[in-house]
């Protein structure tokens, strides 16, 4: 009798370690979107100098399957299922590539600390247009469907330059405008009131003292239809280079900053980096125009934050002292964007219908 209950619990204890054994390693088995791979350092990502011209305008390792056109998609390699995440759609500038933008803006550096899922997309005309909406949207539609609405804290729109245009366009559709939780500008444009540009900001056709480029047909009809203010509500950072900016620099009040009735704009601690960026503009480093971007350097940023803001929205202007248009940011002063990205008031993706 004894022999067989103490065969019948011996049977028991076995089928309940094998039991854990199976759930815990269904627990523990990372998430993965589909047709992804996933690596512990970000696939492309450029080293700490020299990086290659092939590595700057590969297209990306995820194919939107709508479209058939590729893009990039950062995430932890170790996210579970149903884990809160923020979600950022990260656009390049007008002549640029995604990958270039990765490393321009690397916040895939900070995906796992940060917990953030980040798709880098690609222009085919290196220039965002209309005709780019429906491979966006797909974009924001499979990272929504495959992590569940429930579990994106926030989504944030981040573009550089001509990337920061097209966000301020996008956010006034309605597909953004319901989902977007907020807008950083990479030299995009200011919402509440643009500073003037320097000198030497704009590229140059011939090299130095040839007159500057002009710039593409319809671009002054298009500035002037996002000089209202969006519709929308979202929080917005703003950054720029120094270099970029005429001697008057970012205004120190903002309209934006107005409409959610911050506190007067108050200036921060400054951020300190003594590690360069990742990339520069070498294609036009021989014109040596600081407005436009000498090569990359450590250096350090101010941040101007507008205090007590409604609806805990952020609003933000972050200067990098000494620097231009097209040097990559600095390590620091990322994390530091992240940072306040991530204070910002989310969850419209999550209460959306």
């Amino acid at each position: 009798m004894n022999q067989s209950l103490n065969g019948s619990s011996l049977l028991a204890m076995i089928g309940a370690i094998v039991l854990f054994a199976g759930t815990a390693t269904a627990q523990e088995e990372p998430f993965r979107f589909a047709g992804t791979t996933c690596l512990a350092t970000p696939y492309l990502h450029c080293p700490d100098s020299e990086c290659s011209g092939a590595v700057m305008i590969n297209q990306g390792n995820v194919v939107e399957m709508k479209t058939r056109r590729t893009y990039f998609l950062d995430y932890p390699c170790d996210l579970k299922k149903g884990e809160k995440v923020t979600f950022i759609l990260s656009l390049h500038g007008g002549g640029s590539y995604g990958n270039w933008q990765r490393n321009y803006f690397p916040i895939m550096d900070y995906k796992d600390k940060y917990r953030l899922v980040i798709a880098t997309p690609n222009a085919p005309t290196r220039s965002w247009s209309a005709a780019d909406d429906e491979y966006l949207q797909n974009i924001v539609n499979f990272v929504i469907e495959q992590i569940g609405k429930e579990n994106i804290k926030a989504f944030w729109l981040v573009g550089h330059s001509q990337g920061g245009l097209t966000s301020n366009r996008i956010v006034r559709t309605e597909f953004f405008k319901e989902k977007v939780d907020g807008w950083l500008s990479l030299s995009g444009g200011r919402l509440g009131g643009n500073p003037g540009r320097s000198a030497t900001f704009a590229p140059t056709a011939g090299g130095p003292g040839a007159n500057p480029v002009a710039a593409p047909a319809g671009m002054a009809q298009a500035l002037a239809a996002l000089r209202e203010p969006p519709a929308a509500d979202f929080s917005f950072i703003y950054e720029t280079g120094q270099r970029e900016l005429d001697d008057k620099g970012v205004p120190e009040t903002s309209d934006w900053a107005k409409k959610y009735s911050c506190n007067p704009r108050q200036k921060e601690e400054e951020v300190v980096d003594t590690k360069a960026g990742y990339v520069f503009d070498s294609t036009r480093l021989n014109q040596l125009r600081p407005g436009w971007g000498l090569l990359p350097a450590p250096g350090k940023a101010q941040v101007y934050i507008y205090p007590g803001c409604k609806d805990n929205r952020v609003v933000a202007d972050v200067v990098r002292l000494d620097k231009g248009h097209t040097e990559g940011l600095e390590p620091k002063v990322t994390e530091e964007l992240v940072k306040l990205m991530l204070s910002a008031k989310g969850g419209k993706i999550q209460q959306s219908h």
